[in-house]
């Protein structure tokens, strides 16, 4: 039976920031690390998409930046420079070319195509089963997120953003290259949060994603259908779907950490890595990849690690909110883009403002929704 020291299950992001952190740090070069994905990771299922200051870590593989959003509202429709940042866009396949090239640098990190169906607990680790082989490891970290695991009735809303995107190639030119649309809420709403997410590559291509923050997924026909309905308001024309995405992430304050044991952790979306307020997933992972490498470093075991913070509670007061009423979404994320910069708002949801920066942000919207949700948290 292969043993190793470290074993990463899930070749997404989380699972392969933290293969290449460890593997680029001559600190764990005597660790026997293996990262298992049942894929081969050989088709673009995703992207993924952060804004950043400057040049970044991700800046090879980047397939196209903004440098100007777009917010539309029930009255709002604001254009914005967002300068010193961009919106930066990196495809699922471009990450996993660029990540496994890497790995095959690292003699001490194995990529196995092999998918997990058991973990079996051991007095001083785990065996890994899949249908080629057993793996005996002192340490899993899971990125692997099952919604079966969500316990209920935990004191905490757990909604979901859920998605569906289109890659068009229009008729008409009907976008605009360097703006992408952060959120359209000119659409109808109909009682939920709902919003267009537009990503342009030229005048006549772009993704176009249809998304709410909800408790549960929609048919798939009523994605499909809203995103005509949109491509029909803007005078599309005809138009091919080149490609399509469909997704779902949640978005709760749940304590993941539950589910973590000494020799299992959990990273990515399964450890509760996707900001709770928002579904963006990605830069939080690397920031978390390097401080959880960190913690390993001081000679901590995983499960003393935790990532929480005073931006844990703003996103719950916001989940109670829009648990309690899905259709505030709108409003809420109007006033703060009427009313704020979205350098600003970007340094929020980044959860690097201070505690002056945190209240101005707060005051942008209707305080009596925060109020409430506040009082009942208190009481």
């Amino acid at each position: 039976m292969p043993k190793y020291d470290y074993i990463i299950i899930g070749a997404g992001a989380s699972g392969l920031l933290l293969a290449d952190a460890l593997g680029s740090d001559p600190y764990f070069v005597d660790k026997k690390i293996a990262i298992l994905d049942k894929d081969d990771k050989k088709k673009n299922d995703r992207t993924w998409c952060f804004w950043e200051t400057g040049k970044g870590e991700f800046d090879a593989m980047v397939h196209k930046t903004w440098p100007k959003v777009y917010f539309a509202g029930k009255k709002l429709r604001q254009s914005s420079a967002i300068a010193p940042y961009q919106y930066k866009m990196v495809r699922g396949l471009d990450f996993y070319n660029y990540y496994l090239s890497k790995l095959r640098d690292y003699p001490n990190i194995t990529f196995i195509q092999e998918e997990v169906t058991d973990i079996t607990p051991l007095e001083d680790g785990s065996v890994l089963v899949t249908g080629k082989d057993n793996y005996q490891t002192k340490q899993v970290f899971n990125s692997i997120f099952d919604y079966r695991n969500f316990k209920k009735d935990t004191g905490f809303p757990i909604l979901q953003q859920h998605f569906l995107g289109w890659f068009v190639k229009t008729e008409r030119p009907i976008f605009k290259i360097d703006e992408a649309t952060f959120m359209d809420f000119s659409i109808p709403q109909k009682g939920n949060t709902r919003f267009m997410y537009v990503l342009p590559f030229s005048e006549t291509e772009a993704l176009v994603e249809y998304t709410l923050f909800s408790e549960t997924p929609l048919p798939k026909a009523e994605y499909e259908d809203a995103i005509k309905e949109y491509l029909k308001d803007k005078n599309a024309g005809t138009f091919d779907i080149t490609e399509t995405e469909r997704g779902n992430i949640p978005m709760t304050c749940y304590d993941f950490g539950q589910h973590n044991s000494e020799p299992i952790f959990n990273i990515g979306m399964a450890g509760g890595w996707a900001k709770a307020s928002t579904g963006y997933t990605f830069k939080k992972s690397q920031k978390n990849v390097k401080a959880l490498v960190a913690h390993l470093k001081r000679g901590k075991e995983p499960i003393s690690f935790s990532t929480k913070s005073r931006f844990w509670f703003y996103d719950l007061l916001l989940l109670d909110i829009l648990h309690r009423d899905n259709s505030l979404g709108q409003p809420i994320f109007e006033s703060l883009f009427k009313n704020r910069k979205p350098q600003l708002i970007f340094k929020f949801l980044d959860e690097e403002t201070s505690l002056v920066e945190d209240v101005f942000i707060m005051m942008a919207p209707n305080p009596w929704p925060f109020i409430k949700a506040l009082l009942g948290r208190v009481f």
